[in-house]
């Protein structure tokens, strides 16, 4: 979402009250809450342009210009900690309003991936290995690309061959872990890392960084590797999806981001995409892409990391298929 987007996305929820925003909260990810949360906190005014805009049935009680809140900070800590509850809340109240640092793998959700590599890039790459299968692989892959190359195949490595984490040890790794991982020795170990954790973290990537790691791995263990590159899925493999898959994707992303990420896209792949669009949105579609001037390649591959979650998230839900064996579709 751009910042315009948010903007009006803050003003909204200041708007509807506590009890709407914070039902509203629940469905966001922890990035979409601290962004939208460090807007909501600086967001003091709006004029009434601005407000018929966002909100045009509370055009009658709205100003020129009208406070949203009283007392900013108060709401928004209000509406966090309805949506999230005390403890989540509470980590993120302190990265919005105060800045405050705070400790536990679980909070480490809630921080950018430059922070959290700040963090952990000392430690041992066992150690930072089993941090990292607990974040989202997107997050986790954010991570890793601020490590130095052999470190971060090091790391991958590690990853690869993890199959479970006593909580214990994780304790001993930090005093402040989240409360899934506590509980004492009778937990039974959590099933968490193994190849696929691996190649889903990879998938986030990018093509030179996913080469590089998977010949450290190789140069170790060439099975895994193999095992590896096999489960990943990468941008040029939407080829691979039915035409049924291809629609429902296509009305999950926005037309700028396929723009974007089909500059980046073989001729075929971008065949596949014009044919699941009606002939009119595919002419558009051409004649956009022609017409798009030169997008810097790390552009190209933030878009498409962006549509390779979404295809994911499809999968998770049991909408498609990406892959063979136990998940395919008969």
């Amino acid at each position: 979402m751009d910042e315009d987007g948010l903007i009006d996305s803050a003003i909204l929820l200041m708007a509807l009250g506590e009890d709407a925003a914070a039902e509203v909260f629940r469905h966001l990810s922890p990035k979409e809450v601290q962004k939208l949360g460090e807007v909501m906190a600086r967001t003091r005014t709006a004029s009434r342009e601005k407000l018929d805009g966002v909100l045009s049935r509370f055009d009658t009680e709205a100003g020129d210009v009208s406070p949203l809140v009283e007392n900013n900070d108060e709401y928004v800590k209000t509406v966090l900690r309805r949506a999230l509850g005390d403890e989540k809340a509470g980590l993120l109240i302190d990265r919005i309003l105060q800045g405050s640092d705070v400790s536990g793998i679980e909070s480490l959700r809630w921080m950018d991936a430059q922070s959290v590599a700040e963090l952990i890039r000392n430690e041992h790459p066992q150690i930072i290995a089993s941090i990292l299968v607990h974040l989202e692989r997107d997050q986790a892959s954010g991570v890793l690309m601020q490590f130095p190359e052999r470190l971060r195949g090091e790391v991958m490595l590690r990853i690869a061959t993890l199959d479970g984490i006593q909580p214990n040890a994780l304790r001993e790794l930090n005093d402040v872990l989240s409360k899934a991982l506590a509980g004492g020795d009778r937990l039974k170990r959590k099933k968490l890392g193994g190849s696929k954790t691996a190649a889903e973290i990879m998938n986030f990537f990018g093509g030179s960084a996913e080469g590089a790691v998977l010949d450290v791995i190789r140069d170790q263990d060439p099975d895994l590797a193999q095992k590896i590159a096999d489960q990943m899925f990468t941008f040029e493999d939407l080829n691979k999806l039915d035409d049924r898959a291809v629609q429902l994707m296509l009305r999950e992303i926005q037309t700028e981001s396929l723009i974007v990420a089909l500059k980046g896209a073989d001729n075929d792949l971008r065949e596949k995409i014009f044919r699941n669009m009606s002939s009119r949105a595919a002419e558009t579609l051409r004649e956009d892409l022609e017409s798009k001037g030169p997008v810097k390649v790390s552009e190209v591959e933030a878009e498409q990391k962006e549509i390779l979650k979404t295809v994911r998230r499809l999968a998770d839900e049991g909408q498609i298929a990406i892959g063979g064996g136990d998940d395919a579709f008969l």
